[in-house]
């Protein structure tokens, strides 16, 4: 048994697909087959019910592919433990960045991370918080950053920074005239939200839950970016909520519209978040050393109330 005959494995399970596993792992399709093939022999099993299209796992071909991500997982951790013992800040580092995140955070970091550790050769991916917690656990994401506490047993957080929610309020609205606004205020009806599987939608659903206010649903209004929001807002489709480090790239005609709350300020907790065995700590403390120092000052907010990201 060896572990590339389990990294073939692993492939054809993902894809359910041979072909597919073949190009994926840069082996050709017989080599991959005969390797598998060589493995359920050694086993006296079959890993897969190749009768199935797309192919299956057998029942035990389900518990070997648990067994071989653990296995793999370990035996890749190997130059980790290596290059932990030596101080070494290099090497790949995947790390998976939520949507609501990513445009604002990245810029304001990336270049000085790159400069700074030239030899780290980062892969990043925007992810839903869904996505994240799987690939973390998986073994297919080093760390990643998105919205806290998410109370998961073996993912760890270290938060980076609290950001407040901001309202985006045209001049039509009801709290337009408002300066400052609170919590209480809100209406869930008339709040333009993102699309379900944003993490921050989650969050001013949940702030909005504290109000009593409700004056019934008349339309229902969602998209996938902020972008967006702000442009039906303008044409009177009711309000909506920025995070904050978003506020700071709109127009000076946008800003216009901007109401912050009241102290406790309604905010985001935003952390860096990994398993509990992860070995590239050096990595990590790196990028959570930089992303802090850059973002300490973009956001002076102290007086804040964290709204949880999870339902």
């Amino acid at each position: 048994m060896t572990i590339t005959q389990l990294k073939y494995v692993l492939a054809v399970a993902e894809h359910q697909n041979f072909t597919k596993a073949a190009q994926k792992t840069f082996v050709t399709q017989p080599t991959l087959s005969m390797q598998i093939q060589k493995l359920e022999e050694e086993l006296d099993i079959l890993i897969f019910d190749r009768s199935k299209k797309p192919i299956e796992l057998t029942s035990v071909g389900k518990k070997i592919v648990n067994q071989a991500k653990n296995i793999v997982n370990e035996s890749e951790r190997m130059q980790d433990v290596v290059d932990q013992e030596k101080g070494f800040i290099g090497g790949e580092f995947k790390l998976g960045i939520i949507p609501t995140v990513m445009p604002t955070l990245l810029p304001m970091f990336l270049k000085t991370f790159t400069n700074r550790y030239p030899k780290v050769h980062l892969k990043i991916e925007e992810l839903t918080t869904d996505e994240i917690i799987h690939k973390i656990k998986d073994g297919h994401l080093d760390a990643a950053i998105a919205a806290t506490p998410l109370n998961h047993e073996k993912i760890k957080e270290r938060v980076l920074y609290y950001e407040p929610f901001v309202g985006y309020i045209p001049e039509s609205h009801r709290l337009h005239s408002k300066g400052k606004i609170e919590s209480s205020d809100l209406d869930l009806s008339d709040i333009l939200l993102l699309e379900d599987g944003h993490c921050f939608r989650d969050g001013v659903i949940n702030l909005c839950k504290a109000s009593k206010l409700h004056t019934g649903d008349s339309f229902q209004l969602e998209s996938g970016s902020f972008e967006t929001l702000i442009k039906l807002s303008n044409e009177g489709l009711g309000m909506t909520l920025l995070p904050y480090l978003h506020t700071l790239d709109i127009s000076e005609v946008q800003k216009k519209h901007l109401h912050y709350f009241t102290e406790p300020s309604p905010a985001r907790e935003v952390s860096i978040i990994y398993n509990k065995s992860e070995l590239k700590l050096q990595i990590i403390t790196a990028l959570y050393d930089v992303i802090a120092a850059v973002i300490r000052g973009a956001i002076a907010f102290q007086d804040v109330k964290i709204i949880s990201p999870t339902k």
